[in-house]
Parts: C-alpha cells; sequence; structure tokens
C-alpha cells in the first residue's frame, strides 16, 4: 500500500482535464519534480469554486495534492502567469505536445530536464516562433528523456562519426548506419549525414533537414507509442488539407 503524501508548492502544467461525477474533474498535470500525475479535482465544476478558470492547459501553476493511490485529490492550484495564451497553429502544436506527454510518460516518473523542455517549447509558441523546429526540438529531447537513445552523431555499425555527405538508414533501437550496409531495408527514413548532424545540434531550419527530420521522428514516435492514435497530428493534418 502506498504512503500517503502531501505535496505542496510544486510547479506544473495541466495536460488534460474531464468530468468527473456532477461537479469535479480528474487532471492530468506534468510538475516538475513528481512528473505525470493523475488527480480529481473536487468541486473544480461549481461556479464558486476557488479551481473554476484556474486549472487551465499552457499556463505555469503551483500545485498542492495529497493521496497515496494512484489518483491523487487536488488540494490548490495557483496561477502564476509568465506565458501568452496560445492561439491558432501554436494552440493545436500545444496540444500535441500534451498528447505527447500523457501518452508516452509513465505516471509518478520524474523527469525535471522535460519539465524545463516543455516549459521552453510553451514558450516558443507563444513567442510565435517557426512551429516546425519547436516540436522537433521537444519531440528529440522527450524520446532521450524517456530513455529511447535517439543516436545521431556516430554509425551504428561502425561507432565512426557521421559523415555530412553520406547517406544513412534509420534502424530503429539502432541508430544510422551507411545506406550500402543497409541495403533492402525499404521501412528505414533514409538521411543523409548533414541532416543527423543539424539534428544533434538542435538546428531544424535547413529544408532538407526539415523534412527528414520530421520523417525520422515521426516514424520513431509512432513505434514507441505501439499503434496509438494521435488525436492531435489528426486535426493538424486536417487542417494543412484544407
Amino acid at each position: 500500500m502506498r504512503q500517503k503524501q502531501r505535496v505542496d508548492q510544486q510547479p506544473g502544467f495541466v495536460l488534460h482535464t474531464y468530468p468527473w461525477r456532477e461537479t469535479s474533474l480528474i487532471v492530468e498535470a506534468l510538475s516538475r519534480d513528481h512528473g505525470r500525475l493523475a488527480m480529481v479535482a473536487k468541486g473544480a465544476r461549481r461556479p464558486m469554486s476557488a479551481l473554476r478558470g484556474v486549472l487551465m492547459a499552457f499556463q505555469p501553476l503551483l500545485i498542492d495534492w495529497s493521496g497515496g493511490g494512484e489518483v491523487k485529490t487536488l488540494v490548490r492550484a495557483e496561477w502564476q502567469g509568465g506565458l501568452p495564451l496560445l492561439s491558432g497553429r501554436a494552440l493545436l502544436c500545444g496540444y500535441y505536445l500534451n498528447e505527447l506527454v500523457v501518452k508516452l510518460c509513465a505516471r509518478e516518473d520524474p523527469h525535471p530536464a522535460l519539465f524545463d523542455d516543455y516549459r521552453a517549447a510553451l514558450l516558443a509558441l507563444a513567442r510565435q516562433m517557426p512551429l516546425a523546429p519547436v516540436l522537433r526540438r521537444f519531440e528529440l529531447a522527450l524520446l532521450r528523456e524517456l530513455g529511447y537513445g535517439v543516436g545521431l552523431a556516430h554509425d551504428a555499425a561502425s561507432g565512426e562519426a557521421i559523415e555530412p555527405e553520406r547517406s544513412y538508414v534509420y534502424i530503429i533501437e539502432q541508430g544510422p548506419t551507411p545506406v550500402t550496409a543497409a541495403a533492402g531495408d525499404a521501412e528505414a527514413p533514409v538521411l543523409s549525414g548533414r541532416t543527423l548532424l543539424d539534428m544533434a545540434q538542435g538546428e531544424f531550419e535547413r529544408p532538407e533537414t526539415a523534412a527528414q527530420s520530421k520523417q525520422l521522428l515521426r516514424v520513431l514516435i509512432n513505434h514507441y507509442l505501439g499503434g496509438q492514435p494521435l488525436q492531435s497530428r489528426r486535426v493538424l493534418k486536417e487542417l494543412q488539407e484544407l
């Protein structure tokens, strides 16, 4: 049986909420020092609740909770300000980040560095920075922080440094391998060495790097999702088609 705990003034963000019973909410949140959590916000849907209007996605909070079970009890949430509200395509990208965290991060698995990466991504989206590089940097940071070991700078077979002018295929859970050494693997993404080195440096502005990194990270994320669909990705795709 888990020991009951009380945590106060923990930095966090709301990832998702849904109704529970008549007046309450279940809140999925990302906390800095305790990872992803599920909490019941009792009475949060009542008109006079102190939590009503505070539990907004993409806004920094200080949260207090108690309980030792899988679902905690949210005691208090305080809005900290400092981040502009997201809108338009940036808002949809924010929902995509939240969905990745909910589906890939185990509950109560602390990742303080990922929390900082998440906050930095939200700030970049709020400042209307180019969307694709923001998403690619966060996707890569998420996979690395969760221990999936996305190797980019060295040949997985020989350990030698990636050559910018050479072409590579990326073998999941292994890494990049020269095309000549992996001929016939039609499903593995093909990338230039320059793209791999750009990704390793967090630079996604070059058009070839932008296209190839999107392809690679989509393949990797789909693999680790194990077939779970992403609703936010579907919505983004439909808007692009329109």
